[in-house]
């Protein structure tokens, strides 16, 4: 029973963590206005950019990658904790061992729907990926810096977001397979990789028709987000 209520709480709080409206919030404090019926209508940083600048996306960008990092120190440090207070009997490593990474994984996905469906934001939001490079950090930083590393060689020589986004989520399933990780941190990357790449099937179809807006390209019709 106190592994499932701190399971419970550990996904609660990685949702609301997730769901911190960031780049609705900047236009709002910033600029004064719903960043939804602006440029793209995304709440990601890539819209930030094209609508406040520059240094209101880098905040948005670092507080949404910490979003999600601390969703995954939430599960690894908080709930094994919860789960002693509440146990009659205090756990053994072994069950910690085996239950912990569950709850992290668990985490790790609320984070991401929290960020893609916040509940401030009628359950819409952005796509997740700096989010769920957050995660990826607080998880595993190799495997972060490698996912991170892709996607900025992939921005450099492309300058679009979408696709470096999804070029990095595949690269993030490729690593966490080719490295020695527990079960449930293996699934929590396969899908949260599937689930920011399925985010972004609209710019899938803008890719393949040559339409995708490139980064500091003004597209108002345009509604890739980051």
């Amino acid at each position: 029973m106190a592994f499932w209520i701190a399971g419970a709480a550990g996904l609660v709080i990685a949702y609301l963590l997730g769901a911190i409206p960031t780049g609705y919030l900047a236009g709002k404090l910033l600029g004064g206005i719903d960043i939804r019926e602006h440029g793209s209508k995304s709440t990601g940083a890539t819209n930030v950019l094209r609508t406040l600048g520059k240094w209101p996306a880098l905040a948005v960008l670092v507080i949404d990658v910490l979003k999600g990092a601390a969703a995954i120190i939430v599960a690894r440090a908080f709930c094994p904790w919860l789960i002693s207070e509440l146990s009659a009997t205090p756990p053994t490593a072994s069950d910690l061992d085996i239950g912990v990474p569950w709850i992290v994984c668990l985490a790790g996905i609320a984070a991401l729907l929290g960020h893609g469906r916040s509940i401030w934001l009628n359950f819409t939001g952005g796509k997740s990926a700096a989010t769920g490079l957050g995660v990826l950090l607080a998880m595993s930083w190799p495997v972060g810096l490698g996912t991170a590393a892709v996607f900025g060689i992939v921005l450099a020589l492309s300058r679009i977001v979408s696709l470096s986004s999804m070029l990095a989520a595949l690269t993030a399933i490729i690593l966490v397979c080719g490295f020695a990780h527990p079960l449930p941190y293996r699934l929590l990357v396969i899908a949260g990789g599937l689930y920011v790449i399925i985010r972004h099937r609209a710019n899938v179809q803008r890719l393949l028709a040559g339409t995708e807006p490139r980064l500091g390209q003004s597209s108002p019709d345009a509604k890739a987000e980051a």
